[in-house]
């Protein structure tokens, strides 16, 4: 069996009951190190509505709350989840709101989002997400 993350009609990921219900956890878990809402709806009929402007700013701030850390467990506890989610926030198509996390490293104003990387983690996590 299994559940779907979705907006509206299109379906983003069908990951199994058991994943699926880690991931929604991991965001409950994670959602008060941003004071934002998640954007995710409740699993209802094994499917689960994703507000994109919501979790696309909530995946934001998580990223930047993992830049400016440089404790290794925590940032390695949030990895994994940030990944995923990038990977749903690419599907649905939105973006992520810009932020003063600065994507140009000169001059250095702040923490640097490493936009490479992530783009290359989320493809990892792509690869094993199944729609």
């Amino acid at each position: 069996m299994s559940q779907y993350f979705q907006v509206g009609d299109q379906v983003l990921w069908n990951p199994s009951n058991g994943v699926a219900r880690l991931f929604m956890r991991s965001a409950e878990a994670l959602a008060p190190e941003t004071g934002l809402p998640t954007g995710l709806g409740p699993m209802e009929s094994d499917e689960c509505q994703i507000d994109l402007t919501a979790f696309a700013a909530f995946v934001g701030a998580l990223i930047e709350r993992y830049e400016r850390s440089n404790h290794p467990i925590l940032r390695s506890l949030m990895e994994g989840f940030i990944a995923t989610a990038l990977v749903l926030v690419e599907r649905g198509g939105a973006e992520l709101p810009h932020s003063d996390v600065n994507d140009d490293p000169w001059p250095p104003a702040g923490p640097v989002r490493d936009v490479e990387r992530w783009a290359a983690l989320s493809a990892h996590h792509a690869r094993a997400m199944p729609r």
